[in-house]
Protein backbone atom coordinates (compact mmCIF):
# COMPACT_ATOMS: atom_id res chain seq x y z
CA UNK A 1 0.00 0.00 0.00
CA UNK A 2 1.23 3.15 -1.31
CA UNK A 3 1.77 6.51 1.19
CA UNK A 4 -1.06 8.01 -0.18
CA UNK A 5 -3.61 5.26 0.03
CA UNK A 6 -1.93 4.64 3.94
CA UNK A 7 -3.00 8.68 4.85
CA UNK A 8 -6.18 8.22 2.63
CA UNK A 9 -7.25 4.89 4.94
CA UNK A 10 -5.97 6.82 8.42
CA UNK A 11 -8.57 10.36 7.36
CA UNK A 12 -11.18 8.38 7.35
CA UNK A 13 -10.35 6.40 10.47
CA UNK A 14 -9.43 9.29 12.58
CA UNK A 15 -12.26 11.49 11.42
CA UNK A 16 -15.34 9.46 11.23
CA UNK A 17 -15.04 6.29 13.54
CA UNK A 18 -17.29 7.01 16.78
CA UNK A 19 -15.59 8.36 19.49
CA UNK A 20 -15.96 5.96 22.22
CA UNK A 21 -14.73 3.15 19.90
CA UNK A 22 -11.91 5.24 18.54
CA UNK A 23 -10.51 6.33 21.90
CA UNK A 24 -10.63 3.28 23.46
CA UNK A 25 -9.16 1.49 20.39
CA UNK A 26 -6.17 3.68 20.88
CA UNK A 27 -5.85 4.10 24.48
CA UNK A 28 -5.98 0.21 24.90
CA UNK A 29 -2.34 -0.65 23.42
CA UNK A 30 -1.05 2.41 24.89
CA UNK A 31 -2.67 1.99 28.21
CA UNK A 32 -0.83 -1.63 28.36
CA UNK A 33 2.11 -0.14 26.68
CA UNK A 34 2.15 2.13 29.88
CA UNK A 35 1.17 -0.68 32.30
CA UNK A 36 3.89 -3.10 31.48
CA UNK A 37 6.33 0.01 31.70
CA UNK A 38 5.01 0.91 35.40
CA UNK A 39 5.12 -2.38 35.87
CA UNK A 40 8.90 -3.14 34.88
CA UNK A 41 9.53 0.22 37.10
CA UNK A 42 7.88 -1.82 39.93
CA UNK A 43 9.84 -4.61 39.43
CA UNK A 44 13.35 -2.74 39.18
CA UNK A 45 11.91 -1.48 42.74
CA UNK A 46 10.82 -4.82 44.00
CA UNK A 47 14.07 -6.86 43.43
CA UNK A 48 16.31 -3.71 44.31
CA UNK A 49 14.02 -3.37 47.93
CA UNK A 50 15.30 -7.14 47.94
CA UNK A 51 19.51 -5.73 48.58
CA UNK A 52 18.79 -3.08 51.50
CA UNK A 53 16.99 -0.02 52.68
CA UNK A 54 19.80 2.00 50.80
CA UNK A 55 19.46 0.02 47.51
CA UNK A 56 15.88 0.79 47.18
CA UNK A 57 16.59 4.79 47.72
CA UNK A 58 19.11 4.19 44.71
CA UNK A 59 15.54 3.49 42.69
CA UNK A 60 13.77 7.00 43.83
CA UNK A 61 17.33 8.42 42.91
CA UNK A 62 17.83 7.44 39.33
CA UNK A 63 13.79 7.97 38.59
CA UNK A 64 15.06 11.64 38.81
CA UNK A 65 17.65 10.62 35.84
CA UNK A 66 14.90 8.87 33.72
CA UNK A 67 12.14 11.87 34.04
CA UNK A 68 15.26 13.53 32.56
CA UNK A 69 15.48 11.01 29.60
CA UNK A 70 11.80 11.16 29.50
CA UNK A 71 11.47 14.63 29.44
CA UNK A 72 14.02 14.95 26.24
CA UNK A 73 12.27 12.16 24.04
CA UNK A 74 8.91 13.65 25.22
CA UNK A 75 9.75 17.08 23.96
CA UNK A 76 11.07 16.08 20.37
CA UNK A 77 8.31 13.23 19.83
CA UNK A 78 5.37 15.06 21.23
CA UNK A 79 6.20 18.21 19.38
CA UNK A 80 6.90 16.67 16.13
CA UNK A 81 4.11 14.35 16.48
CA UNK A 82 1.28 16.86 17.55
CA UNK A 83 2.90 18.68 14.22
CA UNK A 84 2.96 15.10 12.07
CA UNK A 85 -0.47 14.74 13.14
CA UNK A 86 -2.30 17.86 12.37
CA UNK A 87 0.24 17.55 8.81
CA UNK A 88 -1.80 14.19 8.30
CA UNK A 89 -5.35 15.40 9.16
CA UNK A 90 -4.34 18.00 6.34
CA UNK A 91 -2.68 15.43 3.98
CA UNK A 92 0.77 16.79 3.89
CA UNK A 93 2.90 14.03 4.10
CA UNK A 94 6.13 15.56 3.40
CA UNK A 95 5.96 17.91 6.22
CA UNK A 96 5.31 14.35 8.32
CA UNK A 97 8.44 12.91 6.91
CA UNK A 98 10.31 16.34 7.01
CA UNK A 99 9.30 16.80 11.16
CA UNK A 100 10.02 12.84 11.80
CA UNK A 101 13.09 12.98 10.15
CA UNK A 102 14.13 15.83 12.75
CA UNK A 103 13.31 15.02 15.99
CA UNK A 104 14.15 11.39 15.86
CA UNK A 105 17.63 12.31 14.53
CA UNK A 106 18.38 14.97 16.99
CA UNK A 107 17.12 12.68 19.63
CA UNK A 108 20.16 10.26 19.01
CA UNK A 109 22.65 13.59 19.50
CA UNK A 110 20.59 14.86 22.98
CA UNK A 111 21.20 11.53 23.92
CA UNK A 112 25.02 11.06 23.37
CA UNK A 113 25.59 14.34 25.20
CA UNK A 114 23.33 13.65 28.02
CA UNK A 115 25.53 10.33 28.28
CA UNK A 116 28.78 11.63 27.88
CA UNK A 117 28.34 14.48 30.67
CA UNK A 118 26.22 11.85 33.14
CA UNK A 119 29.25 9.40 33.04
CA UNK A 120 31.45 11.99 33.34
CA UNK A 121 30.31 13.53 36.10
CA UNK A 122 28.36 10.50 37.82
CA UNK A 123 28.69 10.62 41.52
CA UNK A 124 28.52 14.66 41.64
CA UNK A 125 25.31 14.15 39.76
CA UNK A 126 23.88 11.38 41.72
CA UNK A 127 24.46 13.84 44.44
CA UNK A 128 22.75 16.37 42.86
CA UNK A 129 19.67 14.19 42.27
CA UNK A 130 19.08 13.42 46.27
CA UNK A 131 21.40 10.51 46.68
CA UNK A 132 22.73 10.09 50.59
CA UNK A 133 26.50 8.90 51.07
CA UNK A 134 25.34 5.39 51.92
CA UNK A 135 22.70 5.30 48.66
CA UNK A 136 25.31 6.66 46.24
CA UNK A 137 27.17 3.66 45.24
CA UNK A 138 23.99 1.57 44.73
CA UNK A 139 22.68 4.71 42.85
CA UNK A 140 25.97 4.65 40.30
CA UNK A 141 25.84 0.68 39.56
CA UNK A 142 22.32 1.80 38.68
CA UNK A 143 22.47 4.70 36.68
CA UNK A 144 25.67 3.79 34.58
CA UNK A 145 23.98 1.20 32.50
CA UNK A 146 21.09 3.57 31.85
CA UNK A 147 23.07 6.24 30.95
CA UNK A 148 25.13 4.66 28.15
CA UNK A 149 21.52 3.80 26.38
CA UNK A 150 20.48 7.16 26.98
CA UNK A 151 20.52 7.71 23.22
CA UNK A 152 18.91 5.10 22.28
CA UNK A 153 15.82 5.38 24.96
CA UNK A 154 15.12 9.30 23.59
CA UNK A 155 15.02 8.39 20.70
CA UNK A 156 12.60 5.14 21.19
CA UNK A 157 10.19 7.29 23.28
CA UNK A 158 9.92 9.87 19.85
CA UNK A 159 9.42 7.01 17.94
CA UNK A 160 6.83 5.94 20.31
CA UNK A 161 5.25 9.34 20.23
CA UNK A 162 5.64 9.59 16.19
CA UNK A 163 3.64 6.14 15.84
CA UNK A 164 0.58 7.43 18.26
CA UNK A 165 0.40 10.63 16.65
CA UNK A 166 -0.38 8.65 13.66
CA UNK A 167 -2.82 6.35 15.27
CA UNK A 168 -0.60 3.30 15.06
CA UNK A 169 -0.81 2.46 18.52
CA UNK A 170 -0.69 -0.81 18.39
CA UNK A 171 2.80 -0.90 16.69
CA UNK A 172 3.85 1.66 19.53
CA UNK A 173 2.41 -1.15 22.16
CA UNK A 174 4.65 -3.90 20.76
CA UNK A 175 8.28 -2.04 21.03
CA UNK A 176 7.32 -1.14 24.81
CA UNK A 177 5.60 -4.18 25.90
CA UNK A 178 8.61 -6.57 24.65
CA UNK A 179 11.10 -4.44 26.23
CA UNK A 180 8.80 -3.98 29.65
CA UNK A 181 8.34 -7.69 29.57
CA UNK A 182 11.77 -8.42 28.96
CA UNK A 183 13.11 -5.89 31.43
CA UNK A 184 10.79 -7.94 34.15
CA UNK A 185 12.29 -11.30 32.57
CA UNK A 186 16.27 -9.84 33.13
CA UNK A 187 16.22 -8.35 36.44
CA UNK A 188 16.35 -11.33 38.33
CA UNK A 189 18.71 -13.32 36.47
CA UNK A 190 21.27 -9.80 36.09
CA UNK A 191 20.90 -9.05 39.85
CA UNK A 192 21.07 -12.78 42.18
CA UNK A 193 21.97 -15.14 39.18
CA UNK A 194 24.89 -13.06 37.86
CA UNK A 195 25.25 -11.59 40.97
CA UNK A 196 25.52 -8.11 39.64
CA UNK A 197 22.96 -6.55 42.25
CA UNK A 198 22.29 -3.04 41.90
CA UNK A 199 23.89 -2.70 38.59
CA UNK A 200 21.92 -5.85 37.08
CA UNK A 201 18.95 -3.68 37.53
CA UNK A 202 20.64 -1.46 35.18
CA UNK A 203 22.06 -3.32 32.55
CA UNK A 204 18.65 -5.14 32.66
CA UNK A 205 16.89 -1.92 32.11
CA UNK A 206 19.61 -0.65 29.09
CA UNK A 207 19.66 -4.02 27.54
CA UNK A 208 15.70 -4.08 27.24
CA UNK A 209 15.22 -0.69 25.94
CA UNK A 210 17.72 -0.95 23.59
CA UNK A 211 15.65 -4.08 22.03
CA UNK A 212 12.63 -1.75 21.86
CA UNK A 213 14.52 0.68 20.10
CA UNK A 214 15.12 -1.66 17.61
CA UNK A 215 11.67 -3.00 17.30
CA UNK A 216 10.27 0.52 16.98
CA UNK A 217 12.84 1.86 14.45
CA UNK A 218 11.61 -1.71 12.31
CA UNK A 219 8.04 -0.16 11.97
CA UNK A 220 9.70 2.63 9.74
CA UNK A 221 12.13 0.69 8.20
CA UNK A 222 9.43 -1.84 6.54
CA UNK A 223 6.90 0.95 5.71
CA UNK A 224 4.88 0.33 8.51
CA UNK A 225 4.76 4.14 9.06
CA UNK A 226 2.97 7.61 6.39
CA UNK A 227 5.87 9.20 7.52
CA UNK A 228 9.86 8.24 7.15
CA UNK A 229 13.11 8.66 8.67
CA UNK A 230 15.66 10.23 6.04
CA UNK A 231 18.97 12.12 7.08
CA UNK A 232 18.25 13.90 4.37
CA UNK A 233 14.96 14.88 5.22
CA UNK A 234 16.01 16.63 8.67
CA UNK A 235 14.82 20.18 8.22
CA UNK A 236 17.60 22.97 7.97
CA UNK A 237 14.86 25.83 8.66
CA UNK A 238 15.80 26.81 12.31
CA UNK A 239 11.68 28.25 12.52
CA UNK A 240 10.37 24.12 11.65
CA UNK A 241 13.04 23.19 14.40
CA UNK A 242 11.66 25.54 17.02
CA UNK A 243 8.16 24.38 16.11
CA UNK A 244 8.79 21.06 17.80
CA UNK A 245 10.37 22.37 20.64
CA UNK A 246 7.76 24.89 21.57
CA UNK A 247 5.07 21.85 20.76
CA UNK A 248 6.86 19.33 22.75
CA UNK A 249 7.79 22.58 25.94
CA UNK A 250 4.48 21.22 27.56
CA UNK A 251 5.73 17.68 27.93
CA UNK A 252 9.66 19.17 28.81
CA UNK A 253 8.05 21.12 31.41
CA UNK A 254 5.87 18.11 32.79
CA UNK A 255 8.63 15.76 32.65
CA UNK A 256 11.63 18.13 33.30
CA UNK A 257 10.32 19.58 36.36
CA UNK A 258 9.59 16.31 37.26
CA UNK A 259 13.05 15.36 37.45
CA UNK A 260 13.65 18.96 39.49
CA UNK A 261 10.50 17.93 42.15
CA UNK A 262 12.08 14.48 42.65
CA UNK A 263 15.41 15.98 43.04
CA UNK A 264 13.99 18.20 45.51
CA UNK A 265 11.57 15.24 47.32
CA UNK A 266 15.00 12.83 47.67
CA UNK A 267 17.11 15.86 49.18
CA UNK A 268 13.83 16.75 51.55
CA UNK A 269 13.22 13.12 52.51
CA UNK A 270 16.98 12.63 53.20
CA UNK A 271 17.26 14.49 56.40
CA UNK A 272 14.74 11.66 57.46
CA UNK A 273 17.60 8.92 56.65
CA UNK A 274 17.40 6.24 53.97
CA UNK A 275 14.07 5.07 54.76
CA UNK A 276 12.45 7.70 54.09
CA UNK A 277 14.13 7.93 50.85
CA UNK A 278 13.47 4.81 50.29
CA UNK A 279 9.66 5.34 51.28
CA UNK A 280 8.76 8.43 49.57
CA UNK A 281 9.82 6.30 46.13
CA UNK A 282 8.27 3.25 46.55
CA UNK A 283 5.00 5.77 46.90
CA UNK A 284 6.06 7.34 43.91
CA UNK A 285 6.82 4.44 41.49
CA UNK A 286 2.81 2.89 42.97
CA UNK A 287 1.54 5.76 42.00
CA UNK A 288 3.14 6.28 38.74
CA UNK A 289 1.91 3.05 38.04
CA UNK A 290 -1.81 3.80 38.87
CA UNK A 291 -1.32 7.33 36.96
CA UNK A 292 -0.26 5.42 34.19
CA UNK A 293 -3.91 4.14 33.26
CA UNK A 294 -5.01 7.92 33.07
CA UNK A 295 -2.23 9.07 30.93
CA UNK A 296 -2.90 5.84 28.93
CA UNK A 297 -6.00 7.33 28.51
CA UNK A 298 -5.21 11.21 27.82
CA UNK A 299 -2.32 9.64 24.91
CA UNK A 300 -5.32 7.79 23.04
CA UNK A 301 -6.75 11.09 23.04
CA UNK A 302 -3.90 12.89 21.41
CA UNK A 303 -4.26 11.80 17.83
CA UNK A 304 -7.68 11.69 18.12
CA UNK A 305 -7.50 15.76 18.78
CA UNK A 306 -4.29 16.36 16.90
CA UNK A 307 -5.89 14.96 13.53
CA UNK A 308 -9.55 16.05 14.16
CA UNK A 309 -8.21 19.90 14.97
CA UNK A 310 -6.29 19.50 11.46
CA UNK A 311 -9.35 18.51 10.08
CA UNK A 312 -11.16 21.31 11.73
CA UNK A 313 -13.80 19.07 12.84
CA UNK A 314 -14.13 21.09 16.20
CA UNK A 315 -16.69 19.18 17.83
CA UNK A 316 -15.03 15.37 17.31
CA UNK A 317 -12.26 16.95 19.45
CA UNK A 318 -14.83 18.39 22.22
CA UNK A 319 -16.71 14.80 22.30
CA UNK A 320 -13.46 13.24 22.44
CA UNK A 321 -12.09 15.47 25.39
CA UNK A 322 -15.36 15.17 27.73
CA UNK A 323 -15.51 11.20 26.64
CA UNK A 324 -11.86 10.44 27.53
CA UNK A 325 -12.61 12.63 31.09
CA UNK A 326 -15.26 10.48 32.31
CA UNK A 327 -13.26 6.98 31.23
CA UNK A 328 -10.40 8.12 32.76
CA UNK A 329 -12.47 8.89 36.04
CA UNK A 330 -13.82 5.36 36.17
CA UNK A 331 -11.06 3.36 35.58
CA UNK A 332 -8.72 5.32 38.48
CA UNK A 333 -11.97 5.05 41.08
CA UNK A 334 -11.16 1.27 40.56
CA UNK A 335 -7.72 1.18 40.98
CA UNK A 336 -7.52 3.80 44.29
CA UNK A 337 -10.37 1.66 45.68
CA UNK A 338 -8.10 -1.86 45.00
CA UNK A 339 -4.80 0.24 46.31
CA UNK A 340 -6.02 1.50 49.56
CA UNK A 341 -7.76 -1.87 50.91
CA UNK A 342 -4.34 -3.30 50.64
CA UNK A 343 -2.43 -0.17 50.93
CA UNK A 344 -0.28 -1.70 53.79
CA UNK A 345 0.72 -5.09 52.06
CA UNK A 346 1.56 -3.09 49.19
CA UNK A 347 4.14 -0.70 50.33
CA UNK A 348 5.38 -3.93 52.49
CA UNK A 349 5.67 -5.49 48.55
CA UNK A 350 8.50 -3.41 47.59
CA UNK A 351 10.51 -3.27 50.87
CA UNK A 352 9.19 -5.38 54.44
CA UNK A 353 10.50 -2.28 57.14
CA UNK A 354 8.72 -0.92 59.50
CA UNK A 355 10.65 2.43 59.03
CA UNK A 356 10.13 2.65 55.37
CA UNK A 357 6.19 1.54 56.21
CA UNK A 358 5.94 4.41 58.46
CA UNK A 359 6.81 6.77 55.81
CA UNK A 360 5.33 4.91 52.99
CA UNK A 361 1.76 4.62 54.36
CA UNK A 362 0.44 8.02 55.13
CA UNK A 363 2.10 9.54 52.28
CA UNK A 364 0.03 6.76 50.21
CA UNK A 365 -3.28 7.54 51.41
CA UNK A 366 -2.88 11.14 50.72
CA UNK A 367 -2.20 10.65 47.21
CA UNK A 368 -5.08 8.45 46.88
CA UNK A 369 -7.41 11.19 47.57
CA UNK A 370 -5.61 13.36 45.18
CA UNK A 371 -5.26 11.23 42.31
CA UNK A 372 -9.04 10.95 41.25
CA UNK A 373 -8.32 14.68 40.21
CA UNK A 374 -5.65 13.68 37.36
CA UNK A 375 -8.52 13.32 34.51
CA UNK A 376 -8.83 17.08 34.18
CA UNK A 377 -5.45 17.72 34.67
CA UNK A 378 -4.61 15.12 32.43
CA UNK A 379 -7.01 15.97 29.44
CA UNK A 380 -6.83 19.38 29.66
CA UNK A 381 -2.58 19.86 29.43
CA UNK A 382 -2.78 16.94 26.58
CA UNK A 383 -5.97 18.52 24.54
CA UNK A 384 -3.88 21.78 24.68
CA UNK A 385 -0.72 19.94 23.50
CA UNK A 386 -2.30 18.37 20.42
CA UNK A 387 -4.41 21.00 18.99
CA UNK A 388 -1.01 23.49 19.08
CA UNK A 389 -1.96 25.75 22.24
CA UNK A 390 1.61 25.40 23.20
CA UNK A 391 1.79 28.55 25.56
CA UNK A 392 -1.39 27.01 27.51
CA UNK A 393 -0.32 23.34 28.00
CA UNK A 394 3.14 24.78 28.58
CA UNK A 395 1.60 26.62 32.01
CA UNK A 396 -0.59 23.41 33.17
CA UNK A 397 2.11 21.33 32.64
CA UNK A 398 4.55 23.39 34.58
CA UNK A 399 1.94 23.83 37.58
CA UNK A 400 1.56 20.32 39.17
CA UNK A 401 5.43 19.53 39.38
CA UNK A 402 6.59 23.48 39.19
CA UNK A 403 4.88 26.32 39.91
CA UNK A 404 2.79 24.75 42.89
CA UNK A 405 5.15 21.49 43.70
CA UNK A 406 8.65 22.50 43.99
CA UNK A 407 7.83 25.97 46.35
CA UNK A 408 5.82 23.12 48.15
CA UNK A 409 8.82 20.87 49.02
CA UNK A 410 11.31 23.47 49.86
CA UNK A 411 8.01 24.99 52.30
CA UNK A 412 6.19 22.65 54.05
CA UNK A 413 9.13 20.34 55.21
CA UNK A 414 10.73 23.41 57.04
CA UNK A 415 6.95 23.96 58.49
CA UNK A 416 5.27 20.29 59.45
CA UNK A 417 8.45 18.23 59.00
CA UNK A 418 8.43 15.04 57.47
CA UNK A 419 4.38 14.98 56.67
CA UNK A 420 5.11 18.54 54.82
CA UNK A 421 7.58 15.59 52.55
CA UNK A 422 4.45 13.27 52.48
CA UNK A 423 1.58 15.71 51.87
CA UNK A 424 3.69 18.32 49.03
CA UNK A 425 2.37 16.08 45.96
CA UNK A 426 -1.30 15.75 46.88
CA UNK A 427 -1.62 19.39 47.38
CA UNK A 428 0.22 20.18 44.41
CA UNK A 429 -2.18 17.88 42.30
CA UNK A 430 -5.55 19.60 43.84
CA UNK A 431 -3.93 22.97 43.14
CA UNK A 432 -3.38 22.21 39.75
CA UNK A 433 -6.84 20.96 39.42
CA UNK A 434 -8.09 24.44 40.44
CA UNK A 435 -6.13 26.29 37.87
CA UNK A 436 -6.78 23.23 34.75
CA UNK A 437 -10.69 23.41 35.10
CA UNK A 438 -11.91 26.83 34.15
CA UNK A 439 -8.94 26.36 30.95
CA UNK A 440 -10.18 22.86 29.95
CA UNK A 441 -14.10 24.58 30.44
CA UNK A 442 -13.67 27.86 28.38
CA UNK A 443 -11.62 26.03 25.49
CA UNK A 444 -14.55 23.18 25.33
CA UNK A 445 -16.95 25.91 24.66
CA UNK A 446 -14.93 27.86 22.25
CA UNK A 447 -14.73 24.88 20.05
CA UNK A 448 -18.23 24.70 19.71
CA UNK A 449 -18.83 28.01 18.79
CA UNK A 450 -15.53 26.94 16.09
CA UNK A 451 -17.33 24.20 14.96
CA UNK A 452 -20.58 26.20 14.41
CA UNK A 453 -18.97 28.71 12.38
CA UNK A 454 -17.19 25.91 10.38
CA UNK A 455 -20.48 24.50 9.36
CA UNK A 456 -22.00 27.98 8.12
CA UNK A 457 -18.83 28.65 6.44
CA UNK A 458 -19.05 25.37 4.62
CA UNK A 459 -23.26 26.25 4.13
CA UNK A 460 -22.77 29.78 2.37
Amino acid sequence: MSADELNIQQYKKMTETPIPKLILGLAAPTILSMLITSIYNLADTFFVGQISTSASGAVGIVSSLMAIIQALGFTLGHGSGTIISRSLGSRNTDAATRFASTSFFTALAVGVVLAVVGLATLPSFMMLLGSTETILPHACAYARPILIAAPLMISSLVMNNILRYEGKANFAMIGLVTGGVLNIVLDPIFMFALGLGTAGAGIATALSQSISFCILLSMFLRGKTVSQFRIAAVTREAREFGLILVGGAPSFGRQGLQSIGGMLLNIAARSYGDAAVAGMSIVSRIFMFIISVAIGVGQGLQPVAAFNYGARKFRRVQKAAVFTMGAAFCMLVVLVSLCWVNSDALIRLFRDDPDVTAVALPAFHYQCLAILLQPVIVVANMTFQSVGKAGRATFLACCRQGVFFIPLILILPRTFGLVGVEICQPIADALTFIVSLPFLLAFLKQLDRMDDAEKAKAQS
